[in-house]
């Protein structure tokens, strides 16, 4: 996706592009591993979010937020014991997560580290914050994953799926899923998902679960005979699905502003074999409000 993003000098609003690091990271590890016929690179995928971010910087992108999963298991796994873990996840690729912080970081990108919550909880907290600045014009949240699709708010929060180049408002939530965006976790109590490792209420699919939804509204107003005995079976993979929108990641968007790689990252991009990204970092658009560029991009070349 090409998508342009740049302001006009003399426009103050904003445009907070919010990525889920752990989705970015999967997308480049096992797109490297088609390409490398089942081989795997030590540090490929890191490199290919970085020119990922660079990528969205260079068309414009002025304030950039990434959630990674710094630990897989989260406070979901004591709700529900069949909650997604890390075992079975490929070392090659669990070993990247947190190169990938660090990397983030020198590039000089705002990284949001989730131990007890997962990205997807720092995601919706920070589009939470975001859309609550009346600068901020839009918040584009970059990834497919359906639980997001519960922060859409008109278009003015959207979710960004670059592998299929479409952005998702409101509308296209309700088209995609036949439901409200507030109903989004209650949708997903009742069909279930895989992904995350719960089963949703048997014989109930999208069709019947998006009828109930619009009939009734969320599933703690179902009628009793409606889920019968699975009612409260069906609450608690509802508040697995609740995206938790309270982490305190930043106060103001102008913490989100790219200002360029910090020193560390020539040695960084030295180390991972891809001078590209230095590169590509010191003749990037450099988002700034009255401040200089690093005096220490002056050498870096």
């Amino acid at each position: 996706m090409r998508a342009r993003f740049r302001r006009s000098l003399g426009d103050e609003s904003v445009i907070v592009h919010l990525v889920d690091g752990t989705y970015e990271l999967f997308r480049h590890f096992y797109g490297l591993r088609r390409v490398d016929d089942g081989g795997d690179r030590p540090s490929g995928a890191v490199i290919g979010v970085l020119h990922t971010v660079l990528q969205m910087i260079e068309t414009g992108a002025t304030h950039v937020g990434v959630a990674t999963d710094h630990v897989i298991e989260s406070f979901r796994n004591r709700i529900w014991p069949g909650y997604k873990t890390s075992e079975g996840m490929e070392p090659a690729l669990l070993a990247q997560f947190h190169p990938l912080e660090e990397a983030l970081v020198a590039m000089g990108v705002v990284v949001w580290p989730m131990v007890e919550l997962e990205a997807d909880d720092a995601l919706a907290s920070a589009a939470l914050i975001a859309s609550a600045n009346e600068s901020v014009q839009k918040v584009c949240i970059w990834t497919p994953d359906k639980d997001l699709a519960q922060c859409v708010r008109g278009n003015r929060v959207v979710q960004v799926d670059r592998r299929t180049q479409k952005i998702r408002d409101a509308e296209g939530v309700r088209e995609k899923f036949g439901v409200e965006p507030s109903l989004i976790p209650d949708f997903l109590a009742l069909v279930g998902d895989a992904a995350d490792g719960y089963p949703g209420i048997p014989r109930i699919g999208r069709v019947t679960a998006a009828r109930l939804l619009n009939r009734h509204g969320a599933i703690e107003l179902f009628p009793p005979d409606v889920l019968g005995d699975n009612h409260d079976r069906a609450l608690l993979f509802k508040d697995l699905a609740t995206l938790r929108t309270d982490a305190p990641l930043f106060r103001d968007v102008e913490e989100l502003r790219w200002r360029g790689p910090t020193a560390a990252f020539a040695a960084l991009a030295e180390q991972l074999g891809d001078p590209r990204l230095l590169d590509r970092s010191v003749v990037a658009p450099v988002a700034r409000r009255g401040r200089a560029r690093h005096d220490s991009l002056q050498g870096m070349r």
